[in-house]
């Protein structure tokens, strides 16, 4: 993650904080986050509808993908800025998570600072009863998703070695035993085929060996 986009969101939230804090408590901060998947995208829409519910919200936009979260320096920060009381708005589910899993995974780390989300096209509110009923509910499903998921593997697995197809986890590379065979002079071709790998793996141990000899 860039430090600078770190430190930048760090500070813009703080400062907002400082102008809207309330002599008797901590002031309590309203931050969204409006993401696009593409350079060619645009959060116009997104923000607009986050500024007619929460005009004073504090809006973030990201162009990213939704595969990882890896991908999302600034989802990550403004999840760690969130403290206790403070609430995460987004226009959509899928602007924030790519699946049930990740959503629920993100819901419990707002939980853990004591802070909520809002969902504002399903009107989810992780503050109220209703939003909470709701999260139970989804964990549920994927759980069930996880479930359908192994039983359709398990299902899989049984039909292939039915069918003599199955071959089981790829073997593992056993890089003495292919440093012997290319000492042998064996091709790349014959180990990979005596080995059960590809003849890539044989290439790619085969270059270690020469970095390693390189070195030494």
């Amino acid at each position: 993650m860039d430090k600078r986009v770190d430190i930048w969101i760090y500070v813009h939230v703080e400062w907002q904080r400082l102008r809207i804090k309330c002599p008797h408590r901590e002031s309590l901060m309203i931050i969204a986050y409006a993401r696009v998947s593409t350079t060619d995208q645009d959060a116009s829409m997104q923000v607009a509808a986050i500024r007619k519910e929460y005009p004073e919200a504090l809006i973030h936009e990201e162009q990213a993908s939704a595969t990882s979260r890896d991908g999302r320096p600034r989802l990550e920060m403004i999840i760690q800025t969130l403290r206790e009381g403070d609430s995460l708005v987004v226009w959509k589910l899928d602007r924030l998570a790519r699946n049930v899993l990740d959503l629920l995974q993100i819901v419990e780390e707002l939980e853990t600072k004591g802070a909520g989300l809002v969902i504002l096209d399903q009107k989810i509110d992780t503050s109220t009863a209703a939003g909470k009923c709701f999260l139970q509910m989804l964990g549920v499903f994927a759980e069930f998703e996880t479930n359908l998921r192994r039983e359709r593997q398990m299902a899989g697995i049984a039909k292939a070695k039915s069918e003599g197809k199955y071959r089981g986890r790829p073997a593992t590379l056993n890089k003495d035993k292919i440093s012997g065979m290319l000492a042998d002079g064996m091709s790349h071709a014959a180990i990979a085929k005596k080995l059960g790998i590809s003849t890539k793996s044989v290439q790619r141990v085969r270059r270690e060996i020469e970095e390693k000899s390189t070195v030494d």
